[in-house]
């Protein structure tokens, strides 16, 4: 079918399936925040992975890797894999259990995989017999658990995999499957069949989130994504859905670019360096390096640090969704237990700071996090300390309301603790006598609504430069005066002020501070320049159009030595990027060559890529992007010489999305893919 017949299909398809639907995308942004606001409260969630692949438990012909992925990291046939339906007998299953063990953690609600990519549905869906009805167990596991949801008053959300490893309608196969022909396959009857059982499970369950995944396949657009969020909103109007039901989520980093439908960000075992003021957010994270259940997975998290993720990330705005990978028998692995226990006993004293708290302004401090609550016309600031050991006192600086008391949140007593202001900052003494194990909390009141001022911001293409480099400071605070040194020296009211963007032609030290009426209002911020020359290009190149390209087949978790590694096929490329590539899973590929520089310069060079890519210039990485990731940035620069420099691009895909795009920049231009015409290589 050509693209333009396959667009007019989808167009007319769409069409059918709205007309007479409210259109849901353009919902109001006082609409959306009334729908969202006990999600914004809840602040905490439990994410479970459950399913067929429990049985086999990561491993698979003396490979202890896999998880819920199994069918298709290990290749496992469709009639080898379905085999597991007459094994799935979770006798232990308990939802009053599962429930109660998220709410003594403190989580607020549950999101489990109703049906993951393999196809397999833990709920009785009379469209597919490829569920727990079939199994021995023939419970359905989606209705006792909503309704020991109901009964302890916890929301319940339902995960719910748009692509489908098993439908015979869902297109693409994968590629590994040789025999499973397409032949008869129509997409449109899958969705159809998507439709029918998330109609099952919005109006047959009580739930409050339906959250889909495995949208990144080409057969999935935008144009599909719009009207499967809107046919859900049709059914339930106040439910939630994550953006993954469209086609507009930037890799592992999980928020939606402009123009694409969806409630809320999923960044994916990471956390946002900073928040999204404006925009819902929730970080899906593991206790251990799985989603589904692993037996030789002992890599768990202390809980310790989980308090820290989560505290982290409720400073930033964002909610937290922590996994648990129950076992085939349907009970949590104890270590999951433990560590939910270890969590629930920190919030039963502290959760003040994280229930229904904001994200304050005030980050990147030396002692952990800071939440608030705005009361009345005043202020409570949590300042969750996560990093306190060795310290009589913690100072936040930038802040210029006046402090009104403070104790530690745990005292019963509110026993007072001794504060101050010192310039910019407030100054809290701790109470070393009364600090426990785990983070803990000190409650800083203070007069008014926060006035803070942060650090000015100071911007410079790079921190390398061969002349010289512009530099300019920004702040967004009103009334105050940015005032700098170039020495590394913490700027006073006799500083230089800054009134213009400046040069710097030798290697410095820039640190700059806000002030208003000659008094400091914020802290320093800092950032280090560095005059270098320029790396020589080589000398007596014959160049041939094109890099040198080699592919190589293996499963990694990160960029292997390819010098190690055999390759599977040689060519010559004129772009880079994955076209190489003959499969879409587990390959890997390595550019080699020379760049041809125009003129002495500094250059910025990036790379976006899924999964991991390194970037060499002279056999020097100028770009690190490696590791088992969604399609994510990273940048690097370097000084350059014109004529030819040796360059080495190495990448890496498992499994899911592969994409590799490669750009560059100079301060004065624009940034763009690496033309063809600048990439060589020698008959060598």
């Amino acid at each position: 079918m050509n693209k333009l017949l396959l667009t007019i299909v989808v167009a007319l398809f769409i069409f059918c399936n709205v007309s007479g639907q409210t259109n849901y995308s353009d919902e109001t942004k006082q609409a959306k925040d009334n729908r969202m606001q006990w999600w914004l409260d809840a602040r905490f969630g439990m994410f479970i992975h459950w399913g067929l692949y429990a049985i086999p438990a990561g491993e698979w012909n003396n490979e202890t890797n896999h998880a819920e992925w199994i069918r298709t990291t290990a290749q496992i046939p469709l009639e080898t894999y379905d085999k597991f339906l007459s094994q799935f007998n979770p006798v232990n299953f308990d939802a009053d259990k599962w429930v109660i063990t998220a709410k003594k953690a403190g989580m607020k609600y549950i999101v489990i995989t109703s049906k993951h990519h393999d196809g397999f549905c833990l709920f009785d869906s009379k469209y597919t017999d490829y569920d727990v009805m079939s199994t021995p167990f023939k419970r359905d596991i989606l209705a006792e658990l909503s309704e020991a949801a109901d009964k302890h008053g916890i929301k319940l959300g339902f995960y719910y995999s748009i692509m489908d490893w098993h439908h015979n309608d869902y297109l693409p196969r994968r590629e590994w499957e040789k025999t499973r022909g397409v032949e008869g396959a129509d997409y449109t009857k899958y969705i159809d069949y998507m439709k029918n059982q998330l109609k099952e499970l919005v109006t047959n369950y009580n739930i409050s989130i339906l959250w889909f995944d495995g949208e990144w396949e080409d057969t999935w657009t935008h144009e599909y994504g719009v009207d499967l969020y809107n046919y859900v909103r049709n059914l339930q109007p106040d439910i939630l859905i994550n953006n993954r039901v469209d086609i507009g989520r930037t890799g592992m980093a999980g928020m939606t670019r402009e123009g694409y439908v969806g409630d809320f960000g999923t960044p994916e075992q990471e956390i946002p360096e900073e928040g999204f003021p404006g925009i819902d957010w929730e970080s899906c994270i593991t206790m251990n390096n799985h989603w589904g259940y692993n037996k030789n997975d002992d890599n768990w998290k202390l809980s310790g640090n989980v308090i820290k993720m989560l505290s982290n990330i409720i400073s930033k705005g964002g909610n937290l969704l922590l996994n648990v990978g129950p076992k085939a028998n349907g009970e949590f692995p104890k270590e999951s237990i433990d560590i939910l226990g270890e969590v629930g006993k920190w919030l039963e004293i502290n959760n003040e700071s994280i229930f229904s708290a904001e994200q304050s302004k005030l980050y990147n401090l030396e002692f952990g996090e800071c939440t608030q609550k705005i009361i009345g016309n005043n202020t409570k600031l949590y300042l969750i300390l996560t990093d306190w050991e060795n310290r009589e006192r913690i100072s936040i600086p930038g802040i210029l309301n006046k402090p009104k008391t403070s104790y530690l949140l745990s005292d019963k007593n509110k026993t007072l603790l001794n504060v101050h202001q010192n310039e910019d900052s407030i100054i809290v003494s701790l109470p070393k006598d009364k600090l426990s194990k785990y983070s803990n909390v000190i409650v800083l009141e203070i007069f008014g609504k926060p006035d803070i001022t942060l650090p000015p911001i100071i911007l410079a293409e790079s921190n390398i430069f061969i002349d010289k480099i512009e530099v300019k400071l920004t702040t967004e605070r009103e009334n105050v005066e940015i005032k700098y040194t170039l020495d590394g020296k913490v700027p006073t009211a006799g500083s230089k002020k800054y009134e213009k963007p400046f040069t710097v032609a030798s290697t410095s030290s820039i640190t700059a501070r806000c002030f208003r009426d000659n008094k400091p209002v914020s802290g320093p911020s800092i950032l280090e320049v560095k005059k270098v020359s320029p790396e020589p290009s080589k000398k007596n190149v014959n160049p041939l159009p094109g890099l040198q390209c080699s592919y190589y087949e293996g499963e990694w978790d990160e960029l292997p030595d390819f010098n190690m590694t055999i390759p599977k096929n040689k060519s010559v490329v004129k772009s880079i990027d994955v076209t190489p590539k003959q499969n879409n899973d587990y390959y890997g590929l390595r550019f080699s060559g020379y760049i041809k520089i125009q003129s002495d310069d500094v250059y910025t060079f990036s790379t976006d890529s899924d999964d991991g890519s390194q970037l060499f210039i002279n056999d020097k990485l100028v770009v690190d992007n490696d590791g088992l990731h969604g399609m994510e940035r990273q940048i690097g620069s370097i000084a350059l010489q014109s004529g030819f420099h040796k360059i080495m691009i190495t990448y890496f895909e498992k499994s899911g999305g592969d994409d590799l795009k490669v750009f560059y920049k100079t301060p004065s231009s624009k940034e763009v893919i690496i033309p063809g015409e600048l990439l060589y290589h020698t008959s060598e």
